[in-house]
């Protein structure tokens, strides 16, 4: 009883904000609602993220996230359907699935920035040694790689805040700690740590060590690209199967008569069991997505 008075009260707030909103575009208007939402509320690291992603061109339109909200709102709605023959249940699916959207939406811009901020990492290591093998100079290499025009924000404000912290204090040890912590790669900080070496210490085989540095550099490079696709071909199987797992149902339908399955779902405990089967198959297609999205370029 409480659920149809819930799903009325949201269908009647919808028809009035709707009447109150027809002089617009009502596509328009729920895409400005949802913009100013997110804007108010979203952390402001995502905000710096997903506005990464856009200019990557790796952000979904509008149009795309509509298509997502009705994709995803359909297929949970049918599945409820096959599992409860319930329109109620149908709805509330629907709408939790519909409620994953913004969480898939930033796990997407997470691996856009997560790759594009790898690549950024390898551009700076290559170039800070070849700028090296010219100047004799950590701080000269940064400088030169600042003003060669390859890298980009956030990285290329990062080696001017190390360039200045290098020139305050008269050594490098501050400003390598601050990208150390800022980025933790250990491709970073072997290099940094060499580079110490070579500063403080002094090395006649400064060429061959740093020679050795960018052998690792391209294995570590090559690995990165080779596990993105294996993610991408383990993704696209998992899915696959992720969702197929949803219409076992129709396996058990077929084997008990759809005269029988409905006798069961008269009983609480078989309905309880379904949600089960829903929420553990969910959980298991959303934790194979976290794994395809999360430590994208990481070692």
């Amino acid at each position: 009883m409480y659920i149809e008075i819930f799903v009325v009260a949201v269908i009647l707030i919808f028809v009035y904000i709707y009447r109150k909103n027809t002089g617009n575009n009502s596509y328009k208007f729920i895409t400005k609602t949802i913009g100013d939402t997110y804007e108010r509320y979203a952390p402001y690291s995502f905000k710096v993220v997903r506005e990464k992603a856009k200019e990557l061109g790796q952000e979904y339109t509008s149009k795309q996230y509509i298509g997502q909200v009705i994709l995803f709102g359909v297929v949970a709605a049918f599945v409820a359907y096959l599992y409860f023959y319930s329109i109620i249940w149908s709805i509330v699916y629907a709408v939790a699935a519909i409620a994953f959207v913004p969480y898939l939406a930033y796990l997407r811009c997470k691996k856009a920035y997560s790759e594009y901020i790898f690549e950024e990492i390898q551009i700076y290591t290559t170039n800070v040694i070849m700028e090296y093998n010219t100047t004799q100079s950590f701080v000269k290499s940064l400088e030169g790689v600042r003003d060669s025009g390859v890298l980009e924000d956030p990285l290329l404000s990062d080696i001017k805040e190390m360039i200045q912290m290098a020139y305050d204090n008269g050594t490098i040890d501050e400003a390598i700690r601050f990208m150390n912590e800022k980025y933790d790669y250990y491709i970073i900080k072997n290099m940094h740590q060499l580079f110490i070496q070579i500063t403080k210490e002094g090395s006649k085989d400064s060429g061959e060590a740093l020679e050795g540095m960018s052998q690792d550099i391209d294995m570590l490079v090559e690995s990165v690209y080779r596990d993105r696709i294996d993610r991408t071909n383990f993704f696209k199987q998992f899915v696959s199967f992720g969702i197929a797992l949803y219409f076992l149902v129709l396996l058990v339908q077929l084997l008990l008569g759809n005269d029988s399955y409905l006798k069961l779902l008269e009983q609480w405990y078989v309905v309880v069991l379904l949600h089960g089967v829903i929420l553990i198959n969910t959980f298991f297609l959303l934790t194979g997505i976290i794994y395809y999205h999360e430590d994208v370029g990481a070692e």
